[in-house]
């Protein structure tokens, strides 16, 4: 029986013993559950921090993809260039303004503007100082018009403007006036003093449309006969320019055609020494021999071909027939003379300019000296840096250059000094009344003491009569060029004068 009192003993022991281990296994498990609820919390509490990060950045992309809306929406109704509204928010602002005024017994006024010879200043100068320009103008506008009215770009260098609510046509008149003195002034663009004009057509709802479409291609035909009367005015539109409009694109598309089945001529006037009577030069005026209407005179179709852009290749026509004609002249034993010809604002603004008349030179093999070029004061004054530099070239060159209708523009001395100018042509308007209006003969006679003290040639353009003839020769100019000592005449008719070497008048 005493073996088995230590068994007992043992038990005794062993059941003391466990319950120690019961408590650290609770204390253990306690430890875990509450190391694992510490862990739930924290990964809630990441949770809940990654879900305030979630909504903030949610906030955020909705606000960018909201910002993104304004300015996709922004930059579907304006133009780029300017931030003007474009033609899409032009047309809705237009449409409800018809509505508007259809609905109050009111009018409206729609103006079409349009940059005169902008292309020239894009060609010359460069696109980023045409873009430039457009800018200055956009804003100038922007400074001339109604928090009200929408003045819009419509693509190049179209604009277009809303009056929605006029009490009278004058008020749109008003508006125009104010456009074209605020454009005067001169745009500083890149070192370069831009001096620009704008054509702009007026229609008014309802007379001359009653629908947006209507309206802004009555402004716009409107606008176009604006240009063909001098340009930097304003017309409204009336109902027979609807049929000059149609007849203009027929024009237009006829100089296409015309080119290409070589309908243009050239007839030549001869210049004339006014005290030996030689002739001494010609000048060298295009005609399109029309196949329906017959010879045409430039007056008929050069305004319409500066407009498109035509006049650009129908100039380089006419330079190269004219300076094939001088050549052949002199290969037929002719007394050589100088031929001259008009240039244009637009091709004069071309940068290939310069290089087209260095070309057309050698590939007819016609001396320079031989070749004049008559620019009016219009064209010296539009970008005083790149006409000086052109005029140099082609003196450099050997080729003569005469500043056309003297008198009628600007007359600036400084010209005479900065510019080469070999030749001042006095314009045929005072020529024709120099015999009968003082103011006139004034003019002329100091213009030729001017010519004189410059050491540059005189010529008279349109010297029709004897009386005109003799008052010229009287206060010694140099030469005279009109109807008194020729009309133009075809290439072979004019080697025949040349030949005689004088004009048959002054025998």
């Amino acid at each position: 029986m005493k073996k088995n009192v230590p068994r007992r003993g043992k038990a005794v022991r062993g059941g003391k013993a466990a319950a120690p281990a019961r408590k650290k296994r609770e204390i253990r498990a306690a430890g875990a559950t509450q190391a694992a609820s510490d862990d739930h919390v924290a990964m809630l509490q990441q949770a809940n921090a990654h879900l305030v990060i979630a909504s903030i950045e949610a906030n955020k992309l909705a606000e960018q993809v909201q910002i993104a809306k304004v300015q996709l929406d922004h930059l579907a109704h304006h133009d780029v260039l300017t931030d003007l509204p474009n033609r899409v928010l032009l047309q809705d602002r237009l449409n409800q303004a018809i509505e508007l005024a259809r609905r109050q017994g009111r009018q409206l006024a729609v103006m079409f503007m349009d940059l005169d010879q902008f292309k020239h200043i894009n060609d010359s100068l460069g696109h980023a100082v045409g873009d430039q320009l457009l800018q200055s103008v956009a804003q100038r506008l922007v400074g001339c018009v109604r928090q009200s009215d929408t003045i819009s770009r419509q693509g190049g260098d179209e604009f277009v403007l809303l009056l929605p609510c006029i009490e009278r046509a004058e008020d749109a008149a008003l508006s125009a006036h104010k456009m074209l003195t605020a454009l005067t002034a001169p745009h500083r663009i890149d070192r370069h003093d831009l001096h620009i004009s704008v054509s702009i057509g007026i229609s008014i709802y309802p007379d001359d449309g009653q629908d947006a479409e209507t309206l802004i291609r009555s402004a716009d035909t409107a606008m176009y006969h604006a240009k063909e009367n001098g340009r930097n005015n304003y017309m409204f539109f009336e109902q027979d320019m609807n049929a000059r409009a149609v007849q203009r694109q027929s024009t237009e598309a006829g100089l296409r055609r015309a080119l290409e089945r070589r309908e243009f001529v050239l007839h030549y006037q001869p210049k004339i020494n006014l005290h030996s009577g030689a002739i001494v030069g010609v000048e060298a005026l295009i005609r399109w021999q029309h196949p329906e209407q017959g010879l045409l005179p430039p007056a008929q179709f050069v305004p319409v071909a500066e407009d498109c852009g035509l006049i650009l290749p129908i100039g380089r026509w006419v330079l190269r027939e004219a300076c094939c004609q001088a050549r052949a002249w002199r290969q037929a034993g002719l007394p050589p003379i100088i031929v001259a010809i008009n240039t244009s604002a637009l091709e004069f603004r071309a940068k290939d300019f310069f290089q087209n008349i260095r070309a057309a030179l050698e590939e007819t093999h016609l001396e320079p000296r031989y070749l004049e070029l008559e620019l009016t004061e219009s064209i010296l004054m539009r970008v005083v840096g790149y006409t000086d530099e052109v005029l140099h070239a082609l003196a450099d060159l050997g080729v003569k250059l005469t500043l056309d209708d003297f008198g009628t523009g600007y007359s600036s001395l400084s010209y005479l000094s900065k510019f080469p100018i070999d030749t001042l042509k006095i314009d045929r308007s005072f020529v024709r009344q120099i015999t009968s209006n003082p103011d006139d003969a004034a003019i002329v006679s100091a213009v030729i003491s001017l010519g004189k003290s410059l050491k540059r040639r005189v010529i008279a353009e349109g010297v029709e009569t004897p009386e005109q003839y003799a008052f010229l020769l009287a206060r010694h100019c140099d030469e005279g060029q009109g109807y008194y000592f020729g009309r133009p005449v075809q290439a072979g008719e004019f080697a025949g004068l040349l030949a005689n070497g004088i004009s048959g008048t002054l025998l």
